[in-house]
């Protein structure tokens, strides 16, 4: 009996995936079409949290709750990565950040999860979540671009400031100790590394509140 439940729920599993995928195939010529400016990053998440909303609909005629139903449905993401090639510690881990984010601060459910489990066949609900993120800066793929490219730069920048206090305590001040010579390096590197942030930090809130000024219809 319980080898006959779990072989039932195997193919339960492989029916959502499938079922998953169809719909996909389906939604994805949608946003293809509009060629969204979006981060790679957030596209991803959005996709993934839409299929669990999906997957959700579908377990909807299995499970007793709605709750039960979206729990299978995490599950069965995770299950998709693995099957798609993703090593399994990083689909868990995907798997829990996309658990993480299907709440919203307030407590309601993610866009893109609630559209994903109300959607009908033939519809364009996925296009529908992007179209309601156009225009965002913090999720657009100029500002992450810039925020990959910003990392690079404190990390040389800040490695080659270390290097600097280092060279310059190493010549000149030959009879430091280690700790001191450690320690110049490591303020040497903050000199560099904390402004920079900061600039980049202003330059990041001025463009998100141009960009929400700019979305905000005037009265």
């Amino acid at each position: 009996m319980e080898n006959s439940e779990e072989k039932f729920g195997e193919e339960v599993l492989e029916a959502c995936i499938r079922h998953a995928k169809e719909v996909l195939a389906v939604q994805l010529p949608n946003i293809k079409d509009k060629k969204y400016d979006f981060a790679p990053q957030f596209k991803d998440l959005t996709i993934q949290l839409y299929l669990v909303g999906v997957m959700q609909q579908f377990y909807d005629q299995y499970e007793a709750t709605t709750a039960d139903a979206q729990e299978k449905a995490f599950n069965a993401l995770y299950c998709m990565m693995v099957k798609d090639g993703v090593k399994s510690k990083r689909a868990k881990n995907q798997a829990q950040f996309v658990r993480q984010m299907s709440r919203l601060d307030d407590g309601d459910e993610a866009l893109s999860l609630a559209l994903g489990y109300e959607s009908k066949p033939g519809d364009r609900s996925l296009a529908e979540v992007f179209d309601h993120y156009v225009g965002e800066a913090r999720v657009s793929k100029g500002l992450w671009h810039s925020f990959d490219q910003g990392k690079k730069i404190l990390v040389l920048g800040g490695l080659l400031f270390a290097m600097a206090g280092v060279w310059f305590v190493t010549i000149y001040l030959p009879e430091s100790e280690n700790i001191t010579i450690f320690a110049i390096g490591l303020l040497s590197a903050l000199l560099f590394v904390v402004p920079v942030f900061l600039v980049g930090l202003l330059i990041h809130r001025f463009k998100t509140r141009k960009s929400n000024r700019t979305q905000t219809p005037s009265k």
